[in-house]
């Protein structure tokens, strides 16, 4: 008895269920927008992988709907920029990668700067 009551109930639910046609602009992702009125500041780090011989700088933004540009530059001890890269953030990405290895890197206190809308961000980073 139970068997029938429960496939009555699954049937009743499937023939009575409501469709609503969603409006295909309730799909569309909206324009990403900041949501605060106070100034974001990007995040930059960089992180020493000994074990890989590597060294790893992220750079965080907010998402945007559009490519973002950025330029890292990689700065000795001796303040020279032994590295420069254009990088463009994807649109819909957050993030930016780039690392160098440590083997021929001078001992001292390195800095990893990125350039994004006219604004500079620095991690600094000390080899031995």
């Amino acid at each position: 008895m139970i068997k029938y009551l429960v496939s009555f109930l699954v049937l009743a639910n499937v023939l009575f269920a409501e469709n609503t046609p969603v409006k295909e602009e309730e799909n569309l992702i909206p324009p990403i927008e900041q949501a605060s009125e106070e100034p974001y500041n990007p995040n930059v780090d960089c992180l020493i992988l000994e074990d890989e011989n590597s060294i790893i700088c992220k750079f965080e933004v907010i998402r945007d709907i559009k490519d973002q540009d950025i330029v890292i530059h990689w700065i000795s001890p001796t303040g020279e920029i032994s590295r420069t890269r254009e990088m463009v953030i994807p649109a819909g990405d957050i993030s930016a990668y780039d690392y160098r290895y440590l083997d021929g890197r001078e001992g001292g206190k390195w800095n990893f700067r990125v350039i994004y809308n006219n604004n500079e961000y620095t991690s600094s980073f000390e080899l031995k």
